[in-house]
């Protein structure tokens, strides 16, 4: 009896529709290759949709079984994105100089991965947000512009999301 029991308790327990992270299949299998052409920025920081999309490229090679084109024509699914906001703010000021110390970059970013066959939207992120923070030296002898390493890192963060969200369906 008890033996039933902790079957049908077993039973119940692993039927709850969880799963685990990174199991999840978006993207169909019979896609094999994505396109992912330059992303639009529509703010004023210079280059930063260009390091995005390298960035998501070299990602999608680096971790997945994709073939990555440029060229939506030649794909079965295509990546799109744009960079439609990019704020930096100071975060941390020193409390001798009055100078801003830390800084804080928030971009928000619109992508979205369409199945080029039916056309069906496999990933949509209308407002996915990213941030990053660097320190400024106070001293103004000792100064060194941080903020292009910053929007660097957060270039490989976004990449990072971008193909996580696609591999495991979040």
């Amino acid at each position: 009896m008890k033996f039933a029991l902790a079957l049908v308790c077993l039973a119940s327990a692993t039927s709850c529709g969880y799963h685990v992270a990174g199991k999840a299949d978006l993207v169909p299998k019979r896609i094999e290759t994505i396109a992912v052409p330059e992303w639009g920025n529509v703010t004023r920081r210079y280059k930063l949709s260009e390091g995005i999309t390298a960035a998501v490229t070299r990602e999608f090679i680096s971790r997945t079984r994709f073939h990555i084109v440029a060229d939506p024509g030649q794909a079965d699914a295509i990546l799109t994105g744009a960079v439609i906001n990019f704020f930096s703010y100071p975060t941390v000021f020193d409390p001798v100089s009055g100078r801003a110390s830390g800084v804080e970059v928030i971009v928000v970013l619109q992508v979205k991965l369409t199945d080029r066959k039916d056309n069906k939207v496999l990933l949509n992120r209308p407002n996915f947000e990213v941030r990053e923070r660097y320190e400024i030296s106070t001293d103004p002898r000792a100064y060194f512009d941080e903020s292009d390493t910053a929007v660097q890192r957060l270039c490989t963060d976004v990449a990072r999301s971008v193909v996580s969200g696609v591999l495991e369906n979040f």
